[in-house]
């Protein structure tokens, strides 16, 4: 089974080796490479659409893994029963949807080993939320895939809380990694941020034009605090 370098390595950020959810299975594939590869022992597919979750079961019929991949229609992880997974594996969602499906099946969050995330969006509200749920960020890694950067995030049981903010937008694991393709991303960043206030230096500003100038300063600030950090 050939993935793409983005779920390669999502799957490759389950580490316990037992039951694997797949919330948003999506066609099936991740489920059938962590079985393959013997990352899990069992994956439950899940996913709310019919469709995708049909061509899934083709998949799954076709790797010949009836028995090792059991598919499910549901919302996010409200099929599930507490105590039935060791991993939520969630990716390819946005960040609030991440953050939904985890809040509204809080039960089975508390019983699992290990989240496996990769928003594609709002990723700080995924951070603190993990942190709200009693999970601490135990990897965190950044990568490109077809031009566009991507967030994958394991968590596991423990306390853990972050003190600045940047820490929660940009990712403290990051930093302390010392993440090469993240050290890119900063400066990447820096320099977008930087354009836009040049452009503002120059013009009359309304009222929401110069609210949106400090939130930028702000974002500015930030990203400059988290390469400096970098550095040391």
């Amino acid at each position: 089974m050939q993935i793409s370098h983005r779920l390669e390595r999502v799957a490759s950020n389950v580490k316990c080796g037992g039951v694997v959810a797949d919330i948003g299975c999506d066609h099936g594939f991740t489920s059938i490479y962590l079985i393959e590869n013997k990352m899990a022992g069992h994956v439950i597919a899940m996913d709310i659409n019919k469709g995708p979750l049909e061509r899934a079961k083709d998949h799954v019929r076709e790797y010949n893994m009836e028995n090792d991949i059991e598919l499910r229609l549901s919302d996010g992880a409200k099929e599930l029963v507490p105590g039935e997974a060791d991993t939520l594996l969630i990716s390819g969602m946005g960040g609030m949807l991440i953050t939904k499906i985890l809040n509204d099946s809080k039960e089975v969050v508390n019983d699992v080993k290990e989240l496996v995330l990769s928003p594609q969006s709002d990723i700080s509200l995924v951070r603190k939320c993990i942190h709200e749920l009693g999970f601490s960020i135990d990897n965190e890694e950044m990568l490109t895939d077809q031009g566009k950067y991507y967030i994958v995030i394991r968590a596991v049981k423990g306390k853990e809380c972050y003190n600045a903010e940047e820490d929660y937008i940009y990712g403290k694991k990051l930093l302390e990694k010392k993440d090469m393709i993240f050290y890119q991303y900063l400066l990447k960043e820096k320099e977008r941020v930087n354009k836009v206030l040049n452009k503002l230096a120059n013009m009359t500003l309304s009222d929401k034009a110069r609210l949106q100038k400090i939130e930028l300063e702000h974002e500015y600030d930030m990203v400059e605090s988290m390469i400096d950090r970098f550095n040391e």
